[in-house]
């Protein structure tokens, strides 16, 4: 039976989009305390069910599919540029397509602007009155007010009109930057982009015999299975090994190792492998907040999933990618490469970061690998053990040596220079992933 905070999520999922949710209401329709309806409307707000407006309130927004991301909706808008809506507030939950900046003459704004466009536009009434008969919204930006004709023009075609004491340039910089940021999140993959969901699972109950495990085994050639309760809360996972020397008519909840290794659906996949390798597991079962199974994912996903995303293309860099692409291999060495230390790679005393030190370090030693071996590394253990100050705008050479490798891990040693001098010394342990 779900909880009383799942039974608000799987409700405040069935609310059309647009409907406003309250805490009061929810705790009253459902019959829960107030307390346990605030927190379930956060976690909706966190996997982006909702959103939370100030002087609106909570209304529900329609989920974006990870391919659309990058498309806000006008709710979202109000936030990110701290905004105050004026009028059509029915209409918060629509996403737009693209932003015009309304910095021309009227006719020639107008042109620009379509239905589902958000104009960004001072104190422009008529622009304003254009915009909504074309189906956009408007972001007044200075702060300034919009006219008694516009705001009920804006509630009548249910086009939000919102008013914002930031200038244009700020703020369509700051939407830029929304946008930026959230297709720096479409590139990270999570466990539920790769689930094999419960429905495809293959799972056992804690009280049927061994003999139940012998016939899935055969059946699907799978070595492990997960284990749950009348409650489908996993309990234990069950493997070839566990069953070794044990009669099948024994119960599964005697053999079964208790208490397995899980992860969530919004675990990183590269940390759910990192995960597996340490531990030298190849199932992985995936669970809630209260333990209920909600699918698996095996060691073959989770590889291919990188290799996979490795070879998309990029669309938006992180601050490892700015990093990285100051990291070029020196001609006539195959494992030297030099490093240039940009401004915004700086501490306060305008010396390289440590976070910025230490991405180098480690795509150095991934460098290195990759070149020896061609197989993908994770990041095992650092010990920086020497550095000195290195200023900004210094060319650093970075020279990356091989010590030990085997079938599985790697230690490498690093050693960083500039002008002949040594300023840093690290060594790195590295796990190998086979392709």
């Amino acid at each position: 039976m779900a909880t009383k905070h799942e039974q608000i999520l799987d409700y405040i999922e069935t609310l059309a989009v647009g409907e406003k949710i309250s805490v009061r209401r929810i705790a009253k329709d459902l019959h829960v305390s107030e307390g346990t309806a605030y927190r379930a409307i956060k976690e909706a707000e966190t996997k982006r069910l909702v959103s939370t407006i100030e002087r609106v309130g909570t209304i529900r927004i329609e989920r974006k599919k990870k391919e659309n991301i990058e498309r806000l909706t006008y709710a979202e808008i109000v936030n990110i540029v701290d905004g105050q809506v004026l009028g059509g507030r029915a209409g918060l939950h629509k996403s737009l397509t693209k932003f015009v900046i309304g910095a021309m003459q009227l006719d020639d704004m107008m042109r620009y602007t379509e239905a589902g466009n958000l104009l960004i536009v001072g104190n422009r009434v008529k622009a304003h009155e254009y915009a909504l008969q074309a189906g956009a919204a408007v972001l007044v930006t200075g702060g300034f007010d919009a006219s008694d004709a516009v705001k009920k023009l804006a509630d009548e075609f249910e086009l939000p009109i919102i008013s914002t004491s930031y200038d244009t340039f700020t703020v369509a910089t700051m939407i830029n930057r929304a946008i930026y940021d959230q297709l720096i999140k479409k590139e990270i993959l999570l466990i539920e982009d790769i689930l094999i969901p419960l429905e495809n699972t293959d799972v056992l109950h804690f009280k049927e015999p061994i003999s139940k495990y012998n016939d899935l085994n055969q059946a699907t050639s799978h070595g492990g299975f997960p284990v749950v309760d009348e409650s489908g809360k996993l309990v234990g996972i069950i493997t070839s090994r566990d069953v070794i020397g044990h009669a099948s008519s024994e119960a599964i909840e005697k053999v079964m190792t208790k208490d397995p290794i899980t992860v969530s659906m919004q675990t990183s996949v590269a940390a759910a492998g990192h995960r597996m390798i340490w531990e030298g597991i190849d199932l992985l079962p995936v669970t809630d907040d209260h333990g209920k199974l909600k699918g698996i994912i095996s060691r073959q996903d989770v590889l291919k999933a990188i290799q996979t995303a490795q070879r998309q293309p990029q669309q938006g860099e992180t601050i490892d990618d700015i990093i990285k692409s100051q990291l070029r291999l020196q001609s006539g060495d195959k494992l030297a490469m030099e490093f240039r230390v940009t401004p915004q790679m700086t501490n306060a005393y305008g010396s390289i970061s440590y976070g910025a030190y230490t991405t180098i370090l480690a795509e150095a030693g991934t460098t290195a690998l990759k070149t020896r071996n061609r197989k993908d590394s994770v990041l095992e253990n650092m010990a920086v053990y020497f550095l000195k100050p290195i200023q900004h705008d210094s060319v650093m050479l970075v020279k990356p040596v091989i010590l030990d490798m085997s079938r599985k891990s790697a230690k490498v040693d690093i050693e960083v220079s500039f002008e002949n001098e040594i300023v840093g010394k690290a060594l790195l342990t590295f796990q190998l992933l086979d392709r």
